[in-house]
């Protein structure tokens, strides 16, 4: 036991001696504070909203007094999420809508956007927060990389499918939750599915980026259709203490101790959650398009993110990829 308790010691000293160093301590977050029926009549569609920080961005945006359609893949836990986010709303909340939506399933996606079209009158704010973490390497029902397919395609196509009635929605928001690990991918043309070699931290950050590629390009769309009532903006936030490393394989004696880290070093939930509403619901970011944001602030991004011949090629091979035929 003694041995063990040593082991425990030495692994999570480690562990937290690398977390303080990666991260530094986070500072307090200010939740944002906005009139109570401020979103009443108009509907948000939140991809991943059963947990962390799209259950938390769904929380608040139905105290908010808005529509939420919870667009997720595992239907009990959507439902046991949206028992919970009304309790904690109170009386005066907003409505709750559970739909499935499996973003590894490009047929799924397309599912879920007819349903949408033929029950919604209006869309006004399209959260795309949904997402994978350094799992293993597998494939999407269609054969993609499982990261690519869901952090990047599945948003990419679902987006597309969604973006006329999201127009006549007008004025009408996509947010997309991208990461600061970014900055360590690059978008590797000559092998997307990753089928040649895999590295489950590389393909994130690949991905991550192709999120920021799509906002840029999608923004530039827009501006040259002299589409104005239609904005899309990007965000990091931050290290969040969610689900999303579940794939990540911590000792367990360690993990008490990476879970006490945790606390002290990562965001909330809902911390994690104010930037994605700063910008589904801010008057602040009204009519701003193809930026990205950190803590409510627009975030100053490297060359790379912002690549307008790298976004054109990623957007008509993503094309490809999930079957658009170009107008």
């Amino acid at each position: 036991m003694s041995a063990a308790i040593i082991v425990a010691a030495v692994v999570g000293g480690g562990i937290l001696l690398i977390v303080r160093r990666m991260f530094p301590r986070k500072k307090a977050v200010e939740l944002l504070r906005y009139p109570a029926d401020m979103m009443r009549g108009k509907t948000v569609i939140v991809t991943g909203a059963n947990s962390g920080i799209g259950k938390a961005t769904a929380g608040e945006l139905l105290k908010l007094q808005a529509r939420v359609i919870m667009a997720c893949r595992d239907q009990q836990m959507a439902e046991e999420a949206a028992q919970d986010i009304k309790k904690q709303a109170g009386p005066e909340h907003g409505e709750v809508v559970i739909k499935h939506l499996d973003l590894a399933s490009l047929q799924s996606v397309r599912s879920f956007c007819e349903e949408i079209l033929k029950e919604e009158q209006q869309v006004d704010v399209l959260i795309n927060n949904a997402g994978i973490y350094q799992c293993p390497y597998t494939k999407t029902e269609e054969g993609f990389e499982m990261q690519l397919g869901v952090n990047h395609l599945g948003h990419f196509l679902l987006t597309h499918l969604l973006l006329d009635l999201l127009k006549r929605s007008s004025p009408s928001r996509v947010v997309v939750v991208s990461s600061k690990l970014y900055k360590y991918g690059s978008i590797n043309f000559d092998d997307l599915n990753s089928e040649r070699s895999y590295n489950k931290a590389f393909c994130y950050s690949q991905s991550k980026l192709a999120n920021l590629l799509f906002t840029h390009q999608l923004a530039r769309r827009l501006e040259e259709e002299g589409v104005t009532g239609v904005t899309v903006n990007a965000l990091t936030p931050g290290i969040v203490r969610t689900r999303l490393g579940r794939h990540i394989h911590i000792p367990f004696l360690a993990k008490p101790l990476f879970y006490l880290a945790s606390l002290f070093f990562f965001k909330s939930p809902l911390e994690g959650a104010q930037t994605p509403l700063y910008l589904a619901c801010s008057p602040d970011v009204e009519g701003v398009a193809g930026k990205c944001f950190a803590n409510c602030e627009e975030e100053e991004l490297i060359p790379k993110a912002t690549d307008d011949q790298a976004a054109k090629r990623l957007w008509d091979l993503s094309e490809t990829m999930v079957g658009i035929k170009t107008q």
